[in-house]
């Protein structure tokens, strides 16, 4: 990267700098004339100066000059005015001066401000590229918090000062010479102390300011510090807990910010420093003006009206010649940030961008072999990984590559993978070095997955189809204002230096994954989520998961078909009483409480779980109904006998997986919410506490928990009560609640709620198993499977992938690189999280999906166990970073190497 700041600036913008420069210039004009002008209005049409015979008038607006040899010249005469209308005439123009000054600062900031912040953009983009090319094992050393903070936060004020980068001084500086230039003309002494005072500020201010800069520049680096460390908790919060350490990172940052806090009272103590030096130097000049200047006065050596423009003139100097200090402080920070974050972007063996150039067209396959040339590879300790390694493997070749504990294997494809750069030897392809190869070669016609998954936090679908989307293939089409927005995004991206790619045009190259468009995609990411055993895995997300009415019309069209044809197969094979139906005007004894009365799904917080006990309406329909103190005894029931039966118990008890009530950590709050309730009269309770109380019966199931509280009666005034609270529904709650309907979807409920319209009996533990397999099966009778899938796809997979089991990780992975059909496929210990019974499946599966349709990759799996060996074409051992043995599963078990002692 350019390692001067201003170079880098000029070097983007200099057509743009050289015109703000000159529109500065231009501006010095108008602004000289406002200096020049209260002198005029206060000698002439105030102290009547040329005015002093009645009715005399002046020339306004009268263009003369001197030239040389020639003499005056005069070009226009001007108007003849008399002294009223003189004085109003240049009160006018120095009105006019005023706008014509401030439509040029208006002008000249707004243009650098646009400078300032394309140029931001311009860094932020090149930061991130190169972040994009630094080699793999960089960041395994850096934490990727800092990267980000640099990124987002280091460079932030480099776009304030980009835009005053060449402008600000010009312009500052203009200011105050035509300011200085202004009082020397009309008086040379009072010049002077104005010249000596500014020396002094330039001199002696940005002296002092450098103790500034040290302090910033160390705030900023422990600052840095801090983010990464805060990012290292997060990322290791499981640790954090699980070795009870949580108080020595909260020592660890207390010092930190401890140290912070110093740095930054130090800055503020030498800032305010500098501060009141630098006032008091602009206080101190106008004290002399008006005690020389006025001197001057009295002895006839100076006029009034000059006496008032220079002290005029000098209240505009002050500013420009602090903001021109302001600036040189801005210009000394700016340049030392950008120098550290130079530092920390410039790394050895950056990737070359022709690497990742932009590639529309599909390259052609690999059909040359997979070599490692004399390869050795050390880790960053220095200990030797692979150990001159030479071997080969063609394309069609399936090889399993089996590790000692101080193996090799892992290395080695980390290395076919260009993750991992050699010491010595290389990694090619045919007569090509691996990393000569563009991406648009080794991204698109080579896979990998290992056992250590990263996915982005997007949707599973995003995740899955994240290894075909290399160019945009199909521009969007925009019309109207959409067309005209995106037509400014495309020309701001190029004044920027970005480039002007469409995110949201169609990325997704079709014809890598076997199909030739979005309508046929499902059918190949549907055998590849198959192939690695999530498929059902995927469908429980969406059972689990509400559908997007938008997308999934056919789902939400049929969902009455759906739950018709679950009954009827229930009832086929005498499962009826697995599943308790929704009535309209029934009572469902399998759902809870809170369920019967609200009999709807909540769309909104209003009613959702314990806010609907606290809603005012709600609250009002079961007083009405006489309700609201038969819930609060309720409570008070389930209260006393949860505490009598779970008190005693240990938090981790498994007892407390049954209890609905309360959490074993909310069990003191309430068993002390009883004591002070205890034989206090219903009327005397609190708002907040009622609530608490009533909310325990909301989650009142009679057939599971078996307290004996609910009665024939009691339902039937739930659900009279149920009836009440809609019919009256206010508007603020219209949308907050989506009704139970049999003739139709509810939204704001989960797929399998809806298929299910009912809740499953608690008298049959393996219930939700044997609905789930039924389902399935009538899901694929009805052809709505696909429709399912599609909506777990839709599963956010959170930070990191977090949402998921570290098995589920691992097999997206594993479909990911699956579903590009590669032509070397390589796969890194990739199911290590899963059994071996789990490991063999996927791996019969994968081979088998990855030879469909007549393609033939090379598969290159770094095994867990070297029993799976024997499904390979070819067996390749590695022990302490060499190569052992090579051969066929048959060859090397017929020796007596280290494959066969693995083995046993």
């Amino acid at each position: 990267m350019e390692p001067s700041l201003a170079r880098y600036i000029w070097t983007h913008t200099k057509k743009q700098q050289l015109w703000i420069l000159m529109i500065v210039v231009l501006s010095m004009i108008p602004y000289f004339m406002s200096f020049d002008l209260p002198k005029l209005i206060v000698n002439g049409p105030i102290q009547g100066d040329g005015f002093e015979q009645p009715g005399a008038t002046q020339p306004f607006m009268r263009l003369h000059y001197n030239l040389p040899f020639i003499g005056e010249v005069q070009f226009f005469s001007g108007f003849q005015l008399d002294r009223n209308a003189t004085l109003f005439a240049l009160s006018l123009v120095f009105l006019l001066l005023v706008i014509i000054n401030g439509l040029f600062k208006f002008y000249i900031n707004t243009y650098k401000g646009r400078l300032g912040e394309r140029m931001l953009r311009r860094i932020r983009f090149d930061l991130v590229d190169r972040v994009l090319r630094f080699p793999p094992v960089y960041f395994k050393r850096v934490k990727s918090a800092e990267v980000a903070t640099m990124v987002k936060d280091e460079v932030e004020p480099l776009g304030g000062f980009i835009g005053d980068a060449f402008v600000q001084p010009v312009l500052l500086g203009g200011q105050a010479l035509t300011a200085m230039l202004f009082i020397m003309v009309q008086n040379v002494w009072l010049g002077m102390i104005a010249a000596v005072i500014v020396g002094i500020q330039i001199v002696l201010i940005p002296r002092m300011r450098r103790r500034l800069i040290v302090l910033g520049r160390e705030r900023q680096l422990t600052a840095r510090a801090l983010s990464g460390r805060v990012g290292e908790i997060v990322d290791g919060i499981g640790a954090v807990h699980v070795h009870d350490t949580s108080n020595y990172e909260r020592a660890d940052i207390a010092a930190r910010l401890g140290l912070i806090f110093k740095i930054r009272f130090d800055l503020y103590q030498w800032k305010f420093m500098v501060k009141f030096l630098n006032n008091f130097l602009a206080q101190v000049t106008p004290f002399l003006f008006y005690m020389i200047g006025g001197y001057l006065v009295i002895q006839g050596r100076l006029d009034v009206g000059q006496l008032v423009a220079v002290i005029g003139a000098y209240k505009d100097l002050p500013g420009p010649m602090k903001e021109l200090i302001d600036w040189d402080q801005a210009r000394q920070d700016v340049q030392v940030k950008y120098q550290q974050v130079v530092e920390q972007f410039t790394v050895e063996g950056l990737i070359a961008p022709r690497i990742g150039a932009l590639t529309i067209d599909d390259p052609a396959p690999m059909t040359n072999p997979l070599s490692a040339i004399n390869l050795s590879m050390a880790d960053d300790g220095g200990a030797m990984l692979l150990d001159r390694v030479s071997l080969q493997v063609k394309p069609g070749e399936t090889v399993a590559l089996v590790s000692t504990t101080t193996g090799g294997a892992e290395a080695l494809a980390e290395a076919f993978a260009r993750l991992n750069r050699p010491d010595s030897g290389r990694v090619a392809s045919g007569a090509d070095d691996l990393l000569e190869l563009p991406e648009a070669v080794t991204g698109r016609r080579m896979s990998y997955a290992s056992s250590d998954v990263f996915l982005f936090q997007a949707s599973l679908r995003d995740n899955l189809l994240y290894g075909l989307k290399h160019a945009p293939l199909t521009s969007m089409a925009y019309e109207g204002a959409a067309a005209d927005q995106r037509r400014w995004n495309i020309d701001e991206a190029r004044r920027s230096g970005n480039p002007d790619l469409d995110i949201h045009s169609d990325w997704i190259n079709y014809a890598s994954a076997g199909a030739t468009g979005p309508h046929d995609l499902f059918e190949a990411v549907r055998r590849v989520l198959d192939a690695v055993v999530l498929s059902r895995d995927i469908l429980d997300l969406g059972l689990r998961s509400s559908a997007d009415l938008t997308r999934h019309t056919e789902l939400a069209r049929r969902i009455v078909e759906l739950r018709a044809a679950l009954r009827t197969r229930l009832e086929h094979e005498g499962l009826s009483a697995l599943v308790a139906p929704f009535e309209p005007g029934a009572y469902n004894k399998e759902a809870t409480i809170g369920q019967n009365l609200l009999f709807g799904a909540a769309a909104g917080p209003e009613l959702a779980d314990r806010a609907l006990a606290a809603n005012p309406y709600f609250a009002s329909v079961l007083k009405q109904a006489g309700l609201d103190r038969t819930f609060y005894e309720m409570g008070m029931e389930i209260a006393e006998q949860s505490i009598e039966l779970f008190a005693d118990l240990p938090p981790d008890h498994q007892f407390f997986q049954q209890l609905a009530f309360m959490s074993a950590e909310e069990i003191p709050a309430y068993e002390s919410l009883l004591q002070r309730l205890k034989n206090r009269p219903y009327e005397a309770v609190s708002e907040n506490d009622r609530v608490m109380i009533i909310t325990l019966s909301f989650t009142y199931i009679e057939p599971r928990h078996r307290f004996g509280l609910l009665s024939d009666e009691l339902m039937s005034k739930i659900v009279a009560a149920r009836n009440r609270f809609y019919e009256n529904l206010p508007p603020e709650l219209q949308n907050a609640v989506e009704r139970y309907d049999p003739a139709k979807y509810i939204a704001a409920a989960t797929v399998m709620d809806n298929v299910l319209f009912g809740r499953v009996g608690t008298s049959h533990p393996d219930a939700p198993d044997r609905i789930r397999s039924i389902l399935y099966d009538i899901l694929d009778e009805l052809g709505l499977y696909g429709e399912l899938l599609d909506v777990g796809l839709d599963f956010n997979v959170g930070s990191g992938g977090r949402r998921l089991t570290g098995g589920q990780r691992q097999k997206l992975d594993v479909a990911r690189a699956l579903l590009k059909r590669p032509d070397f496929l390589i796969l890194n210990r990739p199911l290590s999280a899963l059994d071996q019974r789990m490991q063999t499946k996927v791996l019969r599966n994968v081979l088998e999906e990855a030879r469909r349709d007549g393609h033939s990759p090379a598969i290159i799996w770094v095994v867990t166990n070297p029993a799976m060996a024997a499904m390979f074409d070819r067996v390749i051992v590695f022990d302490s970073g060499q190569l052992v043995e090579d051969g066929t599963h048959e060859s090397l078990l017929a020796g007596n190497g280290i494959f066969k002692e693995l083995l046993s």
